[in-house]
């Protein structure tokens, strides 16, 4: 091995009290950066007249914070899917959750809920969408413009076994005069 001709430079090795100088530097940086904030952005265009603020987004609320109208005995509930978006026009988002009881075996049946929340309010309830006891299934769903869009399973028959839903329905529901109103395309069935 051969040694180098330059002669070793002090500043090329760490010493615990460039370690200690770092951190309390890098800890300064982080303290001030959290009180110092930049302004709250805005739409407005610079020098554009300025009228008043619009209030401050609601959060959809959390289906975690509602109690569902299911009882799963020894098993827990589980939300399967979630989706939010203003469906009543009145500029707060409502969110719609399919749930079902977390069974063991087989292919429990879902229910859909529609959960809204007033300013300062705990979350409640407003719609059943699909009933469990409709015995059907949540391929897939979504809040689009306002309607709430889903692909449902179900069985034509009492005789087709749990595990293998044969029908499958595309609906909507928007609401309409104070409810929900459900509706298909004519060829959104099939068996």
């Amino acid at each position: 091995m051969q040694s180098s001709a330059v002669p070793e430079l002090a500043h090329t090795h760490a010493r615990p009290i460039h370690w200690v100088a770092t951190a309390t530097a890098v800890a300064g940086v982080v303290a001030l950066s959290s009180v110092l904030q930049p302004g709250h952005a805005t739409a407005a265009a610079p020098g554009a007249p300025h009228t008043k603020s619009a209030p401050a987004q609601a959060l959809p609320p959390d289906p975690a914070d509602v109690e569902f109208p299911l009882d799963c005995g020894p098993v827990k509930l589980v939300v399967k899917k979630r989706a939010s978006g203003d469906l009543d026009g009145d500029g707060r988002p409502e969110t719609v959750a399919a749930v079902h009881c977390d069974a063991p075996m087989g292919t429990p049946p879902d229910g859909v809920y529609v959960i809204t929340q007033a300013a300062d309010a705990k979350p409640r309830l407003v719609a059943t969408l699909v009933d469990p006891k409709d015995r059907s299934n949540v391929e897939d769903f979504a809040v689009r413009g306002g309607d709430v869009v889903a692909t449902l399973l179900g069985y034509s028959s009492g005789d087709v076994p749990r595990c293998c839903p044969d029908v499958r329905e595309t609906v909507k529901w928007r609401w309409e005069n104070g409810a929900f109103v459900r509706s298909a395309p004519a060829d959104a069935r099939s068996v």
